[in-house]
């Protein structure tokens, strides 16, 4: 039988789809041959719609907020499939020098200047709302933004649409022509490229996994840093684990290095020192997927063919408002306006951007 909807993709992005077309009435099936072993599952899980608000973006940043926005209710109702990790305790962007203070003061001033929760602190402020950061720590700033935890994301997100009705099918899809359905939605990443020809490209990314040695992590916020010109973020959950993260490279490998592995402690332990004492769990190597002007493709790519993705490194924040335009788009053939600067018509079938 033919399905309404092919999701080909299941990590959170495809399924929030799936779920959401699902929950319209719609047949759907989700095309993987390992669901939730993409970028979902090497991914930190920010929500960073203010720290990753920057200069000359407008329209992105608009995205990022507007979906911000729907994290709450959306994190509600996936409750009932299990335990996301969304918290809200914001976070702590500090820097080490007083260069790097003066550069990240311009964007959090731009930052604040949108209506963006972002609060200037002194170095006294910044350790009195997390004691652990460094003695160096020159200045920061509070700004409001939260995370979820990518993993256990992806597991809800699969629940929920599989009691929704979708059905899970462990294959891999190497051409668009072996599924079948009346409308597919290409939600595959950096395959994504392999499977309609836009531009999405394999960014390379390591990231660490530590575990505090007793119970919970040490600090609760999330610390985005600038150390000596290095940037990096560490991200406490509440089982123990701390996400250290990322490097960032124009590669295709999947090999973790040792330069890679050391380039993030030193970062991490410079901003907070405690996590010497961390276990090392893990060292995990994903690709977020790009686009030429690193903002996602989403929208009718031809006939019978949607494509959400390119998300690079906002696939998580994004995805209950691609999720929610994407439904919208197959069931009304409309989607939301601020959705709109993203569709997949703005580039050439070269790839080149129009």
């Amino acid at each position: 039988m033919t399905d309404d909807v092919a999701v080909v993709g299941g990590g959170a992005i495809g399924f929030a789809v799936a779920w959401r077309c699902a929950q319209r009435g719609m047949r759907v099936a989700v095309y993987d041959p390992a669901p939730g072993s993409g970028a979902s599952s090497v991914a930190a899980g920010m929500l960073a719609s203010v720290s990753e608000a920057y200069f000359g973006e407008p329209e992105l940043t608009a995205l990022m907020v507007a979906s911000a926005g729907l994290w709450p209710a959306f994190a509600k109702e996936l409750a009932a499939f299990g335990d996301v990790g969304y918290r809200t305790d914001g976070t702590l962007v500090a820097a080490l020098t007083a260069d790097d203070a003066a550069a990240a003061a311009r964007l959090w001033r731009y930052q604040a200047s949108l209506g963006l929760p972002a609060e200037e602190l002194s170095a006294e402020q910044m350790r009195e709302a997390e004691p652990v950061l460094h003695p160096r720590v020159r200045r920061g700033a509070r700004l409001g933004d939260h995370q979820a935890d990518s993993r256990r994301l992806v597991a809800a997100l699969r629940t929920a649409a599989e009691a929704a009705g979708v059905r899970v099918v462990a294959q891999r899809v190497d051409s668009l022509s072996e599924v079948d359905a009346s409308v597919t939605v290409v939600a595959a990443g950096t395959a994504s490229a392999g499977l309609t020809g836009l531009p999405v490209r394999p960014v390379k990314g390591e990231l660490l996994r530590l575990r505090a040695p007793e119970g919970e992590p040490g600090f609760r916020h999330v610390i985005r840093g600038y150390a000596d010109g290095r940037r990096v973020y560490v991200v406490p959950r509440t089982d123990g684990e701390v996400v250290v993260g990322a490097t960032e490279q124009e590669r295709t490998d999947v090999v973790p290095t040792a330069g890679g592995v050391l380039d993030l402690l030193r970062a991490a332990t410079d901003l907070v020192p405690e996590l010497s004492e961390y276990a090392l769990a893990e060292v995990g190597v994903g690709h977020r997927p790009g686009t030429p002007d690193n903002a996602p493709i989403v929208g009718t790519w031809r006939d019978g063919v949607v494509v959400a993705t390119g998300h690079y490194r906002h696939g998580i924040l994004l995805t209950p408002v691609t999720a929610d335009a994407v439904a919208e788009l197959i069931a009304t053939g409309e989607v939301p306006r601020v959705v709109a600067p993203f569709s997949p018509s703005r580039f050439t079938e070269e790839g080149e951007q129009v």
